[in-house]
């Protein structure tokens, strides 16, 4: 059900896709000067944004998926509605698709639009970013200096809030949660290792979205509320999850480090290989184990969840130009 707002300023528009890009700009929010207590969403509707979103000022949006033109244009006229409906400062959007719906008529419209590359990409910007970074005026923002230019600005890294606590010794895997996120691609190659390698007794929550489970022992959940899966990570020995931000950052907030396991493109798991990017960078960062589907054994598991991550306080601002 649509959302209907009387006229007034609100000053930032906040747009983004749900899962790792939900997050992302969840968290870059609190480092982002000036946004305000109540800044406008728009995202997709799922019970992950419901259960992420709640209390925020939301209005829900067509679900595009991976290179949709179609879905884009229909999400246009929901773009044009909001745009209308208030006064805003500023867009900012961390992607994907959605963004493509919002910056060009924010733009015409003389608004400042910010849009954020998602940390998922390591080694250039995503196809959104490219469509984008052609409409005149937009401000680009890369999470890595090692691709940064004269258009693509480096003003920090979702992943700067986070460092490495000292290790533990390994832990017995008793208690596992397995999270391949809400996207259509699905990631049976990891549910089939897991099976092989996982203790008989384990007690495992399956998050698998659209993952075809036919023929399996697995009593997988489409879809898991944010505060069932946290509060399941928090009771587990170890996280495995495809190697997507929005995972990656639930383990981390919550003191725990992953077993992260790319999708690849080449398997039709994914678009392409940006999840090797993100699964590289946070074990860089002594943030993350990660294994390809096909070579990951329980001593990785075991050693993960030895590990343990903080969340630090002093962490810079990210400044928007």
């Amino acid at each position: 059900m649509q959302v209907s707002y009387p006229r007034t300023i609100v000053s930032i528009l906040l747009v983004c896709s749900t899962g790792g890009h939900l997050k992302e700009l969840q968290r870059l929010r609190r480092r982002i000067p000036d946004v305000g207590d109540s800044p406008l969403w728009v995202t997709f509707d799922s019970p992950q944004s419901r259960s992420e979103l709640e209390g925020e000022r939301v209005e829900w949006a067509r679900y595009v998926g991976s290179r949709n033109p179609g879905s884009v244009a229909r999400n246009t006229l929901l773009a044009a509605r909001v745009l209308r409906s208030g006064s805003y400062d500023r867009v900012v959007s961390t992607g994907s698709a959605i963004a493509l719906s919002f910056m060009p008529l924010a733009r015409a419209r003389g608004i400042e639009c910010h849009f954020i590359e998602s940390a998922a990409r390591g080694d250039g910007p995503s196809m959104t970013g490219r469509i984008t970074s052609r409409i005149p005026g937009m401000r680009l923002y890369t999470q890595y200096p090692s691709w940064a230019d004269e258009r693509w600005r480096y003003a920090g890294s979702v992943l700067d809030g986070f460092r490495p606590a000292p290790a533990q010794e390994p832990t017995e895997i008793r208690r596992v949660v397995v999270l391949l996120g809400t996207m259509e691609h699905g990631f049976r190659r990891l549910v089939e290792r897991l099976l092989t390698i996982l203790p008989a007794d384990a007690e495992v929550l399956w998050q698998t979205g659209s993952t075809d489970l036919t023929g399996l022992p697995v009593a997988g959940r489409p879809y898991v509320p944010s505060t069932e899966v946290e509060q399941a990570i928090r009771d587990s020995d170890v996280l495995v999850a495809h190697s997507g931000m929005g995972a990656a950052l639930s383990a981390l907030e919550l003191g725990r480090t992953p077993v992260l396991v790319p999708r690849r493109g080449h398997l039709r798991e994914h678009v392409d290989d940006h999840q090797t990017h993100i699964a590289a960078e946070l074990e860089r960062r002594g943030l993350a184990v990660t294994k390809d589907a096909d070579e990951l054994e329980l001593a990785d598991l075991e050693r993960a969840a030895g590990l343990r991550a903080e969340e630090l306080s002093d962490v810079p601002e990210f400044v928007l130009s």
